[in-house]
């Protein structure tokens, strides 16, 4: 059949990459599995095939190739019955590396990058923390600037590549007292000192390691920071988007895999006197899941099109991962029952990818992050858009990210899969639930926000909250916040209503809640309206 998505080029990088997996990983798996490591030479192998670095620029060693290769590489290794294979490249092309390529500095480039795409080094990627995994704003791990060099401080878990990696990629508060505005991202190498690795037993995903990291007092030089200080969760936005759209793309891939592998044994066994794919029951199993996994499968690679055009599509991205990932779950367990006992036994492919299988609902973004995010934008009405106004080239070097959002990162503090990603978009007028935007008199907000304006810290830049056609301005370019009526520029705009206003000041109205239901509207520099917390406590 015609494939709409991939060309005969496609294709013939698909049976190169096929042939090399079934010759060099697939007799070794079980070994792998077994010794719960991966040999580190299979990888440079990979890189000397041009297989790594697909996407990535021509001068770091990469390929400059479009998205569907990706595509192709992604569905390939997911077809090894290997979620440890599979997810140590994952982590390494799409996870980590990415912030590298978009945001980091030509330093940073060209010293980890070659090595990423010959397969000489491995990275990992470190939100999660003992004690904050969706709650990203509560991250503990700091990050103190000492001259020319960050002293960290904190802890990171469930990090796939963490013993096995070279560098993790690391979300870190540089300003502990900032809130989302203090996070940062930084490369640390994992063997720097006062750096401990301790590996994780784990469900699934055998040959692949997860660790839980320490940092004591680990000195690492300014110039691993990635981008600017503060800006942590703009970064993170676009890449989680692409994170879950491979984690998509994994998910119908091991479906394909799991049924296939499903079908021969079926074909194979007897029972009654005929082959079990002769039972109706069964049969008509198969035709269900089949018609599932080809929907879900046509559908994620239309958001991998979409993703290749540069589209920024938060929705349909969180609809992939969900709908694939669930499904994949679903085809293990019934993949397994057509095995019968011997689905139950080790020595059969079907135990270990029933294992492996139950992360996908988990790993970057839960299936309930998900549902919620996806009923935002379907419910409330909720937009996102990407928070690059740079246009940076994506991981696959033939698409940008599209407009720059506009809104604050205190909208999406509230769990690892929003505050680190997406921002709520900022057309049109705020809502003001009901209330007046006329010319009635500021004098009693105006009182309100000198007093938050006098306790707070200098923004270092102009904040305008508009109401309609009445204004208030807060310059805090100066020793200290000084508040006006006087409409002029600003760094920052946020229209709101005042009711809504009058109640996050008195503290009836969360910030971030404001903004993820859309009655605060934010234009020009979101750094600025981080700060709004600041003055609302």
């Amino acid at each position: 059949m015609k494939s709409y998505y991939f060309t005969e080029e496609h294709e013939l990088f698909r049976e190169s990459l096929r042939s090399f997996l079934d010759k060099e990983v697939a007799p070794n798996i079980d070994q792998w599995e077994e010794q719960q490591k991966i040999p580190r030479d299979i990888w440079t192998k990979m890189g000397e095939m041009g297989f790594l670095g697909l996407g990535y620029p021509e001068q770091y060693g990469g390929l400059n190739l479009d998205f569907f290769y990706d595509v192709v590489f992604c569905e390939e290794i997911s077809k090894t019955f290997s979620g440890g294979f599979m997810i140590t490249q994952m982590v390494v092309q799409y996870m980590s590396c990415p912030y590298i390529l978009k945001y980091g500095s030509d330093e940073l480039k060209e010293k980890y990058l070659p090595g990423i795409i010959s397969g000489e080094l491995i990275s990992c990627i470190g939100i999660s923390e003992p004690g904050a995994g969706s709650d990203v704003a509560n991250i503990l791990t700091t990050a103190k600037k000492d001259g020319d060099h960050y002293i960290v401080n904190g802890s990171k878990t469930f990090i796939t590549n963490g013993v096995y990696g070279d560098f993790v990629v690391a979300v870190v508060k540089t300003n502990p007292d900032a809130g989302p505005a203090g996070v940062s991202l930084m490369v640390i190498d994992l063997n720097a000192e006062g750096v401990s690795a301790t590996k994780l037993k784990k469900l699934g995903w055998h040959a692949s390691d997860t660790a839980e990291l320490a940092f004591d007092n680990v000195k690492v030089p300014a110039v691993n920071l990635i981008g600017h200080e503060g800006q942590g969760f703009y970064y993170l936005m676009g890449g989680l988007q692409l994170e879950r759209l491979v984690g998509g793309i994994g998910a119908y891939a091991a479906c394909e895999n799991m049924l296939s592998y499903a079908l021969q044994y079926m074909s194979e066994r007897s029972a009654f006197g005929r082959p079990i794919n002769k039972f109706q029951v069964l049969r008509h199993r198969v035709a269900q899941l089949a018609s599932e996994i080809e929907a879900a499968k046509q559908f994620v690679l239309h958001c991998s099109r979409l993703h290749s055009d540069g589209e920024y599509v938060v929705k349909e991205c969180s609809m992939a991962k969900l709908l694939a990932t669930e499904l994949s779950d679903k085809t293990a367990y019934q993949c397994l029952q057509f095995f019968g006992g011997y689905g139950f036994m080790e020595e059969y492919k079907m135990a270990r990818a029933f294992r492996d299988s139950r992360v996908g609902t988990i790993g970057g973004g839960t299936s309930e992050i998900m549902r919620e995010i996806i009923a935002k934008m379907v419910i409330d009405d909720v937009s996102y858009s990407s928070a690059s106004s740079s246009n940076p080239k994506s991981v696959s070097n033939k698409s940008t990210e599209p407009k720059a959002a506009k809104a604050s990162a205190k909208a999406e503090a509230q769990t690892v899969e929003t505050s680190a990603e997406e921002k709520v978009s900022s057309d049109g007028d705020a809502k003001s639930n009901g209330s007046s935007n006329g010319a009635s008199s500021l004098g009693p907000l105006l009182g309100m926000i000198e007093a938050g304006a006098a306790k707070a810290k200098p923004l270092g830049k102009t904040l305008k909250f508009a109401f309609g056609d009445e204004q208030l301005v807060i310059d805090g370019t100066g020793d200290s916040n000084s508040v006006s009526t006087e409409d002029s520029p600003a760094d920052c705009t946020v229209k709101v209503g005042k009711d809504d206003f009058q109640a996050l000041i008195k503290g009836k109205l969360n910030p971030m809640t404001a903004f993820m239901s859309g009655k605060i509207k934010i234009e020009g520099d979101m750094s600025v309206a981080m700060k709004l917390q600041s003055l609302f406590s």
